[in-house]
C-alpha cells in the first residue's frame, strides 16, 4: 500500500470485474478507505460482465483486497491480470481544452470551468434524475464555492460528476494535462 509520487497516475497490472456499478461503487470506497492504491476505471469489452466500472489495482495487493471484499460484502466477479498486450482500459476522466475553459468529463458527465477564475460554467450528461439538481448547485459558482457532487447527488451520475470535479479541482490548482 505505497503511495505515488505527488503527480504521477497510477497505474495497476491487474483488474477486479464487477457484475453491476453499486459494487464497483461500493468496492472502490472500501478499498479506498483500507488505504490501497486504486483506479475506477471501464474496462475492455471483452472483461466487461454486465458492468461498465471496474477497479485497476496492483494485484501483489489481490489478496487483502478480496479479503476486504469479503468482510465488507462487496461482491465482485473476479481479478484478472492485465498483461502487456492485453486491450487498453479506457480511462474515465478526459479533459478537453478549449482555450479559456476546461472541459472535464467523467464517464457521462461533463464539468466545464473558466481556467483564470475557475467559474463553472455548465454541468451536463448522464440520463439521471439529479441532474437538474447539481446544475442549478454548481453553475456560477467557483469551484472552491461550489458543493461537491457526493454531497448533493444521489446517483451513478453525480459519482461520475464527482469524479470531474475532483479534475477540475487538479486543474485550476496547477496540475498538468495528461
Amino acid at each position: 500500500m505505497a503511495d505515488s509520487p505527488k503527480g504521477t497516475k497510477f497505474v495497476g497490472d491487474g483488474i477486479v470485474i464487477f457484475h453491476d456499478v453499486a459494487g464497483a461503487m461500493k468496492g472502490e470506497k472500501a478499498v479506498r478507505a483500507a488505504g490501497y492504491e486504486v483506479k475506477l476505471v471501464s474496462p475492455p469489452p471483452q472483461l466487461r460482465m454486465g458492468c461498465d466500472l471496474a477497479l485497476e489495482i496492483n494485484l501483489v495487493e489481490e489478496q487483502g483486497i478480496e479479503r476486504l471484499f469479503q468482510e465488507k460484502e462487496v461482491p465482485f466477479v473476479q481479478v484478472l491480470p492485465l498483461t502487456k498486450g492485453a486491450s487498453v482500459l479506457c480511462e474515465v476522466i478526459k479533459v478537453t481544452d478549449f482555450g479559456r475553459w476546461y472541459m472535464v468529463k467523467a464517464g457521462n458527465m461533463k464539468l466545464s470551468f473558466e481556467k483564470e477564475t475557475g467559474l463553472v460554467v455548465n454541468v451536463s450528461g448522464g440520463g439521471c434524475p439529479d441532474i437538474p439538481y447539481l446544475n442549478a448547485e454548481m453553475v456560477d459558482k467557483t469551484l472552491s464555492q461550489t458543493p461537491q457532487p457526493r454531497d448533493i447527488g444521489y446517483t451513478l451520475c453525480a459519482t461520475m460528476l464527482q469524479r470531474a470535479y475532483e479534475e477540475a479541482v487538479r486543474l485550476f490548482e496547477g496540475g498538468s494535462l495528461s
